[in-house]
């Protein structure tokens, strides 16, 4: 899992280009925030908040992830919701579990690897 901040792929992605004066490509997207609800101890009901986005450095994968993003957004929402289903009273979300069923979700959603996921705040509350 890359631990890298979304803000940090930002900059990365605006100082990278080809080194013959041409424009800097973005190789960073923006998924958004998923949430799930899920029981906590006593009944009370609590939310899972997930910030997705990906690095994706091979232009024609960049251009499908672009073009698949509201299917990405999907598969997301699936995923954070069977893993908040998962959680157990008070204990916090497995973040690593989190992590590889994303990854899973974005590789089998666009066809390919190569899309890196990026997770930005993982909050249970």
């Amino acid at each position: 899992m890359d631990r890298r901040t979304p803000l940090e792929m930002k900059d990365r992605a605006r100082k990278t280009g080809g080194g013959g004066g041409g424009a800097a490509r973005q190789t960073y997207i923006q998924i958004g925030t998923s949430t799930a609800n899920f029981s906590r101890a006593g009944g009370r009901r609590g939310v899972l908040t997930v910030e997705t986005g990906l690095d994706v450095a091979d232009a024609a994968l960049h251009t499908r992830a672009g073009q698949s993003a509201p299917r990405l957004r999907a598969a997301y929402n699936q995923v954070i919701a069977r893993v908040a289903a998962s959680l157990r009273g008070d204990a916090p979300p497995d973040v690593e579990r989190l992590a590889r069923e994303l990854q899973a979700a974005t590789d089998q959603t666009l066809g390919r690897s190569g899309a890196r996921l990026l997770l930005g705040t993982v909050m249970a509350f």
